[in-house]
């Protein structure tokens, strides 16, 4: 099935973010789009077939959002963003729903929630 939303996270500096995301989570930049140079961006990143936008445009949503990301397996993805310097505010856990789930913050404090059913 193809991912049918793409969730739209603000943030505060593409210069501070951008890494977070590529470097530290594995997430590939497909395009940047930015009217004049010095005017906010506005990009589309995919890590695994999984879709996000992220934008420094006021206008366009708050800080403080967050997404839920299916994963095939949730600790492999914990190792590896364990390995790559990202902290997990909230370790790999069985909840009573019957996931196994962890969290991430990223420096605008969005959350980053990566689960495996």
């Amino acid at each position: 099935m193809h991912q049918t939303v793409i969730p739209q996270l603000r943030i505060i500096s593409a210069t501070v973010s951008l890494p977070f995301y590529v470097e530290g989570l594995g997430f590939n930049v497909d395009w940047k789009h930015q009217f004049e140079p010095g005017f906010p961006l506005f990009m589309q990143l995919t890590r695994r077939n999984q879709v996000i936008f992220l934008t420094e445009h006021t206008g366009d949503c708050q800080v403080g959002g967050a997404v839920y990301f299916i994963v095939p397996n949730v600790d492999n993805c914990y190792s590896e963003f364990i390995g790559r310097g990202i902290i997990a505010i909230q370790a790999p856990q069985d909840t009573p729903w019957g996931t196994r789930e962890m969290v991430i913050t990223d420096p605008d404090g969005n959350h980053l929630r990566f689960a495996t059913h």
